[in-house]
């Protein structure tokens, strides 16, 4: 690090569990990004701002005018524009040296795959149950750490799957493919706005502490927020011997299991 690093990263390297060694690890990272909408918007900009070295933003979206009430990565001027390089043109204002990609895509598997294998963490922040299941399987071939978070109404959730453990569930066991699940969209029944701040801001820190190799509190566990009545709820989930994604039964490493 130069003496413009260190006085920019200055109060992360004073803790402890980060110091030197651990804010060098952030400038080396790596970390994909898929949605530049509420959640993403917050997870960038923190991420940027903690010195993560190259950051890699996936979103065929462009920004729209109801977006603005809660993705903070993007102006009134941004109406229009992809939200990738809207988002990048806010990154780079935060930190110039951040090495940033901007992929205006929806991908497919097989671009996924490629994406992700180049990641060293993952954060979901689409808002879509076919895109968070491609990433999830995405992400367990190639073994790369995954945090999720989603937000709708006054609630909002974060959980972490670790793939680098073997054991590690992953996002189908917790919430299954083939379960009944109404899936509710912004557009449609709203969303609080400081609540995509609180659960996008959640996934940095997760990140950031994969990354420096601090112990991430939510792998293995489900984090429940609800900004109504402020409650806070924390549990624990395990691999499902019987999924369809993750069982060795049906996965084989290296093999992309098809949706």
């Amino acid at each position: 690090m130069n003496d413009a690093q260190l006085q920019r990263y200055g109060r992360h390297i004073l803790l402890d569990e980060i110091g030197i060694e651990g804010q060098q690890r952030l400038l080396n990272a790596r970390v994909l990004i898929i949605g530049l909408g509420g959640l993403g918007s917050p997870a960038a900009l923190y991420l940027a701002a903690s010195g993560v070295g190259h950051l890699t933003l996936c979103d065929d979206d462009q920004v729209e005018l109801s977006n603005l009430q809660r993705q903070i990565a993007h102006s009134t001027k941004s109406i229009g524009c992809s939200k990738v390089s809207s988002a990048k043109s806010a990154i780079l204002n935060i930190n110039p040296d951040i090495h940033c990609v901007d992929i205006a895509l929806r991908g497919n598997l097989s671009e996924l795959n490629e994406w992700i294998s180049k990641a060293d963490v993952v954060l979901d922040c689409s808002d879509n149950f076919p895109t968070r299941y491609a990433i999830n399987q995405a992400c367990l071939t190639n073994r790369k750490p995954l945090v999720s978070g989603a937000a709708i109404q006054f609630s909002g959730l974060v959980a972490v799957f670790d793939f680098r453990n073997v054991q590690s569930a992953c996002y189908n066991c917790l919430f299954p493919e083939d379960a009944e699940s109404e899936e509710l969209r912004c557009a449609t029944t709203g969303i609080f706005a400081p609540l995509t701040g609180i659960i996008g801001t959640i996934q940095a820190a997760e990140t950031l502490k994969i990354i420096a190799g601090i112990n991430a509190g939510l792998i293995g566990k489900l984090l429940t927020v609800n900004a109504l009545d402020m409650s806070i709820r924390q549990s624990t989930f395990q691999k499902d011997l019987h999924c369809k994604i993750c069982n060795d039964k049906f996965f084989k490493l290296g093999e992309l299991p098809l949706l």
